[in-house]
């Protein structure tokens, strides 16, 4: 008997009989799985997929929300890239996105590390920093409004930027609107970073200890490359988020003074709802998904490379 012909009565002997392994195949889900699912798959598709179609039906029209319309092809996208208002729109969220996520993630990380110590009352500042998150955005906003108008020049009146209302003025209104954010988005990203922390072994530390290694050499070499993976994950999420500001700038600023706090958001709104702009805001609206989704993935890509270089 030859090689190959004893692999194969070997393979026959071991293989199982047809109806064996019908048995131990994947048995069919039980028709209450199909009724449960089959609902949210329908309501998904009516109220987000089929609306996302439309509107992009609609971006190659002129439509303005009401009244009759026409096809006029890719006119909606080409004009998005010479207006200037669409452009500024586009650089203010995109450098709001960067700043904020920056500053969210530092502190964030800064904060779960002094509440992943061992401190008194450490449960219960752990609640207090997820409070903003779960409170109204608008509500706050209007809070952060009267603080910033009010308050805070009469706090500080002797600094030049405070003395005046700083939503008022055009370099740095914007800076009232990433503290807002900042403030709310960071007990999110707490909550992740001390879920990734409290995976790191205790040992870890008290070996690096021993081998007289710093703080500053213990965050480089054990926290950070050990939480990577939950650092891709709020990264990821804070700039996706924060290309997508509206609440923040509708509470505190509406867009102004004139155009200099616009998002690409407002702008959408704005334009799409209001303005009579319904089908060139749709081709923004278009647009900006490929700008996010695009990020996204670059970002997953070369911060999920760094994860495998540790």
């Amino acid at each position: 008997m030859t090689l190959t012909q004893a692999v194969r009565s070997t393979a026959t002997k071991t293989k199982p009989p047809r109806a064996n392994r019908m048995q131990t195949g994947a048995k069919r889900a039980p028709s209450a799985y199909y009724w449960m699912v089959w609902p949210a798959v329908i309501a998904f598709a009516a109220f987000h997929t089929l609306p996302v179609v439309i509107g992009i039906f609609f971006s190659f029209t002129n439509y303005a929300g009401y009244g009759a319309w026409n096809f006029v092809g890719i006119s909606n996208y080409v004009n998005l890239f010479r207006d200037d208002r669409v452009l500024q729109a586009y650089g203010f969220s995109f450098l709001f996105a960067i700043v904020a996520t920056v500053l969210t993630n530092a502190i964030s990380l800064a904060i779960a590390m002094g509440l992943n110590a061992k401190i008194v009352g450490r449960n219960f500042f752990r609640g207090v920093y997820f409070v903003p998150y779960v409170l109204a955005i608008l509500v706050i906003g209007y809070v952060f409004q009267f603080f910033f108008s009010n308050s805070l020049p009469k706090i500080l009146a002797d600094i030049p930027i405070f003395r005046d209302n700083i939503l008022t003025n055009e370099t740095w209104a914007w800076t009232a609107i990433v503290a807002l954010a900042v403030w709310q988005a960071c007990a999110f990203s707490i909550i992740i970073y001390l879920a990734g922390l409290q995976t790191i072994p205790a040992e870890l530390y008290e070996a690096a200890s021993i081998d007289g290694a710093g703080s500053g050499r213990q965050f480089r070499s054990i926290t950070f490359p050990l939480i990577s993976a939950f650092f891709t994950i709020n990264v990821v999420l804070s700039l996706k988020g924060f290309l997508q500001v509206f609440d923040p700038i509708v509470a505190l600023t509406n867009g102004g003074p004139g155009t200099s706090t616009e998002s690409v958001t407002l702008l959408i709104f704005r334009g799409g709802f209001s303005g009579g702009e319904f089908a060139y805001q749709t081709a923004n609206a278009v647009i900006f998904f490929i700008v996010i989704t695009v990020v996204s993935l670059l970002q997953f890509r070369v911060l999920q490379r760094r994860e495998a270089d540790y």
